[in-house]
């Protein structure tokens, strides 16, 4: 009896279904395994409609999120949009304190940060 390699790609059909895979790696994965992750949903998607939908020769991104790829952030988020993902941030239920981590703003300057930030992204648009 012939045995195949096992691939998720082919399961994950659905935008709900990859939506959720890739939830559940960027919650408490390690940065190789949210590559794969984006690789594995990029494969469902169809490599070569992603390269036509990035810019991004189908050779790059193949070399980018595969195995021993090492993306740039820029890159992962052409990936993200043509794909049709959004990331978006919450409060973690226990935050992780880094060692040597500064505080860089009082949480009072946040929210006038976040208008200055929304006025700039409406200036450049």
């Amino acid at each position: 009896m012939a045995t195949t390699r096992f691939d998720a790609a082919e399961y994950l059909a659905e935008p709900e279904a990859q939506a959720e895979f890739l939830a559940a790696r960027l919650e408490d994965g390690t940065a190789d395994e949210i590559r794969s992750a984006i690789n594995t949903i990029a494969r469902a998607r169809g490599m070569s409609e992603l390269a036509k939908a990035t810019g991004i020769r189908r050779e790059q991104l193949y070399r980018a999120l595969g195995e021993d790829g090492n993306p740039e952030f820029a890159t992962i988020l052409k990936v993200l949009r043509a794909l049709g993902v959004t990331l978006t941030s919450t409060a973690a239920k226990t935050p992780t304190k880094h060692k040597g981590a500064k505080r860089t703003s009082r949480p009072d300057t946040l929210p006038k940060m976040a208008v200055a930030a929304a006025r700039r992204r409406a200036e450049r648009a």
